[in-house]
């Protein structure tokens, strides 16, 4: 076998993806390191603050969407879309969250192999106790960094990301 050239991982069919690439701008590029260098330093910082309560950031997004539901109440498929999580790891968070008594499963009437994830009087004086906390964080890691202009900005500017990406998947 020759050695000199690597072996294509693409399929012959598929064309050079050097060709035609539409490659970042210097400012573009910035941009774009600095959103990735933000979201996770910013998702790290906000773990290790959870993290003294027992909680990931999965934990806390579950109990904060089981706790804006109508009767603290979710059916695991919706609750899987909404956290962006696969119906199997959706089912070993909430296994781990049922072992820490946060939440329970039901059963929903007329669906015999549908689930509801609820939210237990544990799980809502969980929240109740570390959501004023984690606002407090997210405000002096994220929003007070911004004047008012800022925010209004930022928030324009992402909300039509947020929507395409939404969109595309719906479609999957």
């Amino acid at each position: 076998m020759d050695t000199t050239t690597a072996p294509s991982v693409l399929p012959p069919s598929h064309p050079d993806p050097q060709e035609d690439a539409p490659w970042l701008t210097a400012e573009e590029q910035r941009l774009w390191r600095a959103h990735l260098e933000v979201s996770r330093l910013l998702m790290y910082q906000l773990e290790r603050e959870l993290q003294p309560y027992g909680l990931s950031m999965n934990d806390y997004t579950i109990l904060v969407e089981l706790s804006e539901a109508p009767q603290r109440r979710m059916r695991m498929t919706d609750l899987a879309v909404a956290t962006l999580q696969s119906k199997s790891r959706l089912s070993h968070q909430i296994t781990r969250m049922e072992a820490a008594g946060l939440v329970t499963r039901d059963t929903c009437p007329g669906d015999r192999r549908g689930l509801f994830a609820v939210l237990t009087d544990r799980g809502w004086d969980t929240m109740r106790h570390v959501a004023p906390r984690h606002v407090r964080k997210v405000r002096e890691h994220f929003i007070d960094r911004f004047d008012e202009d800022q925010i209004s900005s930022i928030y324009e500017a992402l909300a039509p990301i947020a929507d395409h990406l939404r969109e595309l998947r719906g479609r999957g």
